[in-house]
């Protein structure tokens, strides 16, 4: 699928008042939203019903291969996050976004900067502004980071990353139950010595590099003519989305062309590149975008997890078996590059990282190893 074809001259996030706004500027209004149709993606929808996995299921390890390879996405159930906890989250963000406008700016990301207030870096890869206000943080240096936003450190400020850090200590144990599920899903028992290596491996590289994306999409005068997030894939691992429970995501799926609404509230979990990349193709990531709405704010999080930048990524052996690999070994620093190029051109970044059956990686085939982890 086509990505935006014109970088943005400004990739800073200057303010813009969403709560003032009558009608959708220029510079916010997008073209083309809805040419193909949307369809909802809720259990009674059939083949367009997105897949759900419970991880409580004897059989959650099948329900997973189905859902990566078949959509690249599906709901989780069954995780033991408290959904009292993930209404506090809710709350606090929204809280946060309705702050005065000085107080967010104080800590605005600058260029080249990763954390902060502002959108994430690839609302910059497109020449129109996107109907949302985000905050990127590290969970290593959370409370350091949001000193710059209460500088106080007062009441509202403890209890925030309180509830985000209690928030990030679930999802990371979530996060590792669900690998050994991915693992599974490859078809490598827990007992086997590839799978207990391959799953220290994945884990060890996630352990410093989560980030959490805050998103708040405020109501919208014309959401038909606007965007929330544009159309993209994730390029790391894989990435929960704990979302509101007012609809915005939406998948692209083919055959033939449409839209799929994600039904609200639940906990997604979005396959990335790279781990499209480590899978040899088998688990494919999906396109998709965040869209507004005219009566109704939105919160969302994305609880992005991947290598440390500098990593090797390639297919897994296990995942090649008698074949080739389909990728050369990339960093997600040198895939952050190539992403960017393919936003700009209206290519396709993992074509522009594949191999074809006569090339030849440099770095080897590829197939034994994730990373140069030593072990």
């Amino acid at each position: 699928m086509s990505a935006p074809s014109q970088l943005s001259k400004d990739p800073r996030n200057n303010y813009f008042d969403f709560g003032a706004a009558r009608q959708v500027p220029e510079t916010h209004m997008w073209e083309g939203l809805y040419e193909h149709p949307v369809v909802d993606g809720g259990v009674e929808a059939g083949e367009d019903a997105v897949p759900v996995v419970d991880m409580q299921d004897p059989r959650a390890a099948e329900a997973v291969a189905r859902a990566s390879e078949q959509w690249g996405v599906f709901l989780l159930e069954g995780h033991g996050i408290p959904s009292e906890l993930l209404a506090r989250v809710e709350a606090g963000i929204a809280g946060m976004f309705a702050l005065p406008t000085p107080e967010k700016m104080r800590a605005e990301r600058q260029d080249g900067e990763p954390y902060g207030y502002g959108l994430p870096h690839i609302a910059s890869y497109s020449s129109k502004a996107t109907w949302s206000e985000g905050y990127t943080l590290s969970p290593a240096s959370l409370r350091a980071e949001l000193r710059r936003v209460w500088p106080d450190a007062g009441e509202d400020y403890r209890h925030f990353c309180d509830v985000m850090e209690e928030f990030h200590r679930q999802m990371r144990a979530v996060a590792d139950k669900l690998t050994v599920l991915f693992l599974a899903a490859l078809g490598l028992a827990g007992e086997q010595i590839a799978a207990v290596e391959a799953e220290r491996k994945i884990v060890e590289t996630m352990s410093e590099t989560v980030t959490m994306h805050l998103n708040w999409y405020p109501k919208c005068p014309d959401p038909k003519r606007a965007l929330g997030m544009t159309t993209h894939t994730d390029s790391g691992f894989f990435t929960f989305v704990m979302q509101s429970h007012v609809p915005g995501m939406q998948l692209f799926r083919r055959g033939p062309d449409r839209w799929v609404g994600v039904p609200p509230g639940a906990l997604i979990v979005n396959i990335g590149d790279l781990f499209q990349i480590l899978t040899n193709g088998r688990f494919r990531s999906a396109y998709h975008r965040a869209v507004v709405n005219r009566d109704s704010a939105r919160v969302s999080v994305a609880y992005h997890l991947g290598p440390p930048a500098d990593v090797k990524v390639a297919p897994l052996r296990e995942a090649v078996g008698a074949g080739k690999p389909a990728y050369r070994t990339v960093t997600w620093r040198e895939y952050i590059v190539v992403r960017k190029e393919a936003f700009a051109t209206g290519g396709s970044a993992l074509e522009m990282v594949s191999l074809s059956p006569d090339d030849h990686d440099d770095e080897g085939d590829g197939a034994d190893h994730i990373s140069e982890i030593p072990s």
